[in-house]
């Protein structure tokens, strides 16, 4: 049945309020559920469409063209009514379903950002993107979300990168259905801000490497070449409030090293013994079994030698005795 032959001549359904678009909405996405066919509404909680950066810099770039303006206002109704009850960002593409005075089909074509624009917005935001979380979570500096933002070059389309349908008899360039459509793209964006880059065709992870391999290597690894001057330690005595004795050690002839000292642990040949608590513990335990195996031996030497030192001992007084019987008889 025509749009005629339904609602007269000029073929527009009676307007339905927003609570009853509301209480329809919910019904059609419970059935859909129920059925196994799920759909993604667009839920608006409060007055506010977007509360993320990338919402709504979405909805300010679409707010900015004039061939957008007119349609926009009956727009914002139906999306806060919940009008907007199953949207899909796909590459290049965004497609909804979207409760007016009947379910209307809406489809949006967006083009890819352009190859030389993408360069430049990878040239411009080098070394200012420290991570895809913070590009994500739109945590940039103002430089950048302004290269972001730029009008007609940034990620965001200008009118005539986009071509819009609607199932709808309105035959505007922009229906409130489409109008709706878009400011869910906003609110969507709020959940998943890598949407933008699918539906643009170009990759945040992409991004975020051009910007971080961009960064100068001295960037990374800057040192300080502020340095004291060589005056003899009077620079270190005036920073710190102390005296510095100069070392003379440097004096020295250079032809002449200086030996290291000799100590017990380096009195070997070629290397050095090692010492610790281990190897004294060995070398002790080792000087007393040597002892204890050589005392036998000492005991039996001293043993045998004791005869032969008494004979020697009555040799020698019996020497003596002779020698002063001969003197007095001289």
């Amino acid at each position: 049945m025509s749009y005629y032959d339904r609602y007269g001549s000029y073929g527009w359904a009676p307007r339905k309020s927003v609570g009853q678009r509301r209480d329809e909405a919910a019904k059609l996405v419970a059935d859909a559920a129920r059925k196994g066919r799920p759909l993604a509404p667009i839920v608006i909680e409060g007055r506010k469409i977007v509360t993320s950066f990338w919402g709504q810099a979405w909805c300010d770039n679409i707010e900015r063209y004039r061939d957008f303006a007119y349609r926009l206002e009956r727009g914002r109704s139906y999306v806060r009514s919940g009008s907007v009850i199953d949207l899909a960002i796909t590459p290049g593409r965004v497609t909804a379903k979207v409760l007016g005075s009947e379910l209307y089909e809406v489809g949006i074509e967006m083009d890819a950002v352009a190859r030389a624009d993408w360069k430049a917005i990878q040239r411009d935001c080098s070394g200012d993107i420290r991570s895809l979380v913070d590009l994500l979570g739109g945590k940039l500096s103002d430089s950048v979300m302004a290269r972001l933002c730029a009008e007609r070059t940034g990620l965001f389309p200008a009118p005539k990168h986009i071509r819009i349908e609607c199932s709808c008899p309105d035959y505007a360039s922009m229906c409130k259905h489409v109008a709706a459509t878009m400011y869910g793209i906003g609110a969507r964006l709020d959940q998943a801000p890598e949407l933008l880059f699918t539906l643009r065709k170009v990759s945040a992870a992409e991004l975020v490497s051009a910007a971080a391999e961009a960064v100068p290597a001295s960037r990374g690894a800057t040192r300080s070449t502020r340095v004291l001057n060589d005056d003899g330690g009077s620079g270190l005595s005036a920073l710190f409030g102390i005296e510095i004795v100069a070392s003379h050690a440097e004096d020295a002839p250079a032809g002449r090293a200086r030996r290291p000292r000799e100590t017990r642990e380096t009195r070997t040949t070629g290397s050095t013994r090692a010492t610790g608590p281990s190897s004294t513990a060995s070398r002790t335990s080792k000087r007393a079994v040597s002892t204890a195996s050589r005392t036998p031996k000492v005991a039996a030497a001293i043993a045998s030698r004791t005869p032969k030192a008494e004979g020697r001992g009555r040799s020698a007084a019996k020497r003596t005795t002779k020698a002063k019987a001969a003197a007095t008889q001289s």
